[in-house]
């Protein structure tokens, strides 16, 4: 028995130890949709104990993707806390695709501004969106899937584009 135990032991060690040092692969993604978010002029509620507060509204837009497409509705908003160089992001807001169907959305997340490693200007800004949507409806799959979420180019002011892929 001890015989065996000692072999089995050598075995793990020799066949685990590679697999431990090497880096485990990432999530794949894929891309669900882009936005382009019409917003209205922000205003401050000031200096809180938590931060300074800043809401902008959102005041509609349209999103497409491979499986679906529509408007974005009027009516939500991006409240957002900053303090010492970070900020936390919190849009809720709905949607409603080409056919009919609400979607409900919670986008949280950060920016964060500062230096990379070689002193260069550095911006992160990502957010994870939950979504909402009717469970008798063809977006169903929405609300079983985790996503991500990153600001792309927009040329135009007053508007934010936002793309996000799902997780696989």
């Amino acid at each position: 028995m001890k015989h065996t135990t000692s072999f089995l032991f050598l075995f793990l060690l020799v066949f685990t130890l590679p697999a431990l040092a090497q880096e485990p692969e990432g999530p794949q993604t894929q891309f669900v949709m882009q936005l382009k978010v019409t917003l209205d002029k922000p205003y401050t509620v000031g200096e809180t104990p938590h931060g300074r507060r800043t809401v902008i509204p959102i005041t509609g837009g349209t999103f497409e993707g491979p499986q679906l497409h529509g408007t974005i509705l009027n009516g939500g908003a991006d409240w957002q806390l900053a303090k010492g160089g970070r900020t936390e992001v919190e849009a809720i807001y709905s949607i409603k695709t080409h056919d009919g169907v609400y979607i409900h959305i919670r986008n949280r997340g950060l920016i964060t501004g500062g230096t990379d490693e070689q002193g260069r200007p550095s911006f992160y800004f990502r957010t994870a969106p939950q979504f909402e949507a009717p469970e008798d409806s063809p977006y169903a799959w929405l609300n079983n899937s985790l996503f991500l979420c990153a600001p792309a180019p927009s040329s135009d002011p007053g508007t934010i584009c936002l793309n996000v892929w799902k997780v696989k």
